[in-house]
């Protein structure tokens, strides 16, 4: 492993299975590349179907155990992994660089964000509550929140370790015990934590799996132990886990699935403002791979053509670079399909007759070559029936699109499958008000974008998605109510 820009990464690691660090069955493993090099840097293990069910029999085995013990003491040893995240958290940002292509500042985020989700999980144990009931004299009706037991957690490639570790703490701390399984294109991290978590948590309480989607996620999603299942991916996958799932038996599903969102700026915004918000928006700094992204800007037509040559030549100065470097201000994508897929949408954009702007280019020179590197796209005259106009691209391409009045807005601004997330610029009060209560989405800012409020609930409707996380929510979503009847007359 001859790679300079691997940082911490080891030439091979492995799964944590009922406390113990096991390659798969078969012994086969992964590849995994630096996306911004082209350079092998490790490998991980191929799980079967059998590596996924002894790691989910190892947490039936330890759930029991695990949901007797008190909230606070589960909540406790979240924190502790939750110490150890901060302590390991340079090591954990390095390994995701390393793995998934993004900038080494926003993957420092991200550990920042894994360790603030797992405390914040951690300070809600107590809340799992339920309620007394009034009764008759004699006799006395409450309810219980209690565990599923065994939850599998499936989580995406473009956060690797803020998923990882901030996607198990609500089913941790509400007495689950977990089988995780992490993109195959992004597994170093999950499994580093994996190792942190074996000298903290008890055995079998976390487990993470790794492999290919087609047999360790299927392998996952079918097990008839495990009875609550989330996931955070493409909206493809996500139809395919429920349909798997409900086959095999009932089981409880939550997804948060992809975006197509708009960020809708009306004539009396900031045109300044509102240009540094649609390149902070669209998430290019993670190559635009995030499902959040506001990947659609709808301008007034009054301001069109002033933003469009503002947004244009905001794009065309960011500096894509090797993700290590404190001066690159866009990374690689994270693998060779994603970059297929960013150029194929590029091509499209043009054959609809939409206009390029800027980018949409691989990087072919210099030491950039060698990597999946391409320049931000900005396309102006999108058709908004287009498929550049309707469908997730989860790389950095931004359509502009113009309207004239603010129902078109809204009409267009919901023309889509999905609706995860929105954005609104107006100084007027009536105006944001009107646009966020009749905007399809989950998330919605107003003069903002981008920002995630601790305890403020995140996820999609329509096709972006079921359920929320990242509050109370998400923590009362891995429980089950139960009621209890007594009669002592």
């Amino acid at each position: 492993m001859t790679d300079p820009t691997s940082g911490p990464v080891r030439a091979e690691y492995a799964m944590l299975i009922g406390g113990e660090l096991r390659q798969a069955a078969d012994k086969a493993t992964i590849d995994a590349v630096n996306p911004a090099t082209g350079q092998v840097i490790s490998s991980f293990p191929a799980a079967t179907a059998q590596d996924v069910d002894l790691a989910v029999r190892a947490a039936e085995g330890a759930a029991p155990a695990w949901r007797r013990r008190a909230p606070t003491e589960r909540a406790a040893l979240v924190g502790r992994l939750a110490d150890a995240v901060a302590a390991h958290a340079d090591e954990l940002a390095r390994i995701d660089t390393a793995d998934n292509g993004s900038l080494l500042s926003e993957m420092r985020r991200d550990a920042d964000g894994a360790v603030a989700a797992l405390r914040y999980f951690a300070g809600l144990a107590l809340q799992t509550s339920g309620t007394t009931l009034p009764s008759p004299a004699g006799e006395l009706t409450y309810t219980r929140r209690v565990p599923y037991g065994v939850v599998g957690r499936l989580v995406a490639f473009n956060h690797p370790l803020l998923f990882a570790a901030s996607k198990i703490a609500a089913p941790l701390v509400a007495g689950n015990s977990v089988v995780l399984k992490p993109s195959e294109h992004t597994s170093l991290s999950a499994l580093r934590l994996g190792e942190l978590a074996a000298d903290i948590l008890p055995d079998g309480i976390l487990n993470v799996v790794t492999g290919d989607g087609r047999e360790a996620g299927d392998a996952l999603v079918a097990h008839p132990s495990v009875r609550r299942l989330a996931f955070i991916g493409s909206i493809d996958t996500g139809l395919a886990i429920q349909r798997r799932a409900a086959e095999q038996s009932v089981k409880t599903v939550t997804l948060e699935l992809g975006g197509k969102n708009p960020l809708v700026v009306f004539p009396d915004a900031d045109l300044d403002t509102v240009v540094d918000a649609a390149v902070r928006g669209m998430n290019f700094t993670w190559q635009g791979q995030s499902c959040g992204s506001l990947s659609r800007v709808l301008i007034h037509d009054s301001i069109h053509d002033a933003f469009v040559e503002r947004l244009t030549a905001r794009v065309a100065a960011l500096r894509p670079g090797l993700p290590e470097d404190p001066a690159s201000q866009t990374g690689a994508l994270v693998n060779d399909q994603q970059l297929r897929k960013v150029l194929h949408y590029v091509q499209i954009g043009k054959d609809e007759g939409a206009r390029l702007c800027t980018g949409g280019d691989r990087v072919a020179e210099g030491e950039l070559a060698a990597g999946l590197f391409v320049r931000p796209a900005v396309f102006a005259d999108v058709d908004p029936a287009s498929r550049l106009a309707q469908e997730e691209i989860f790389g950095p391409v931004l359509s502009v699109l113009r309207f004239r009045e603010e129902a078109e807005a809204i009409a267009l601004a919901n023309a889509t499958r999905f609706g995860l997330t929105a954005s609104v610029f107006t100084t007027d009060l009536a105006t944001a008000h009107r646009f966020a209560e009749a905007v399809d989405a989950g998330y919605v800012w107003v003069n903002q974008v981008a920002r995630h409020i601790p305890g403020a609930p995140y996820g999609g409707v329509k096709d972006s998605g079921i359920g929320s996380e990242e509050d109370l929510g998400e923590l009362l979503s891995y429980t089950q109510t139960k009621n209890i009847h007594i009669s002592y007359a």
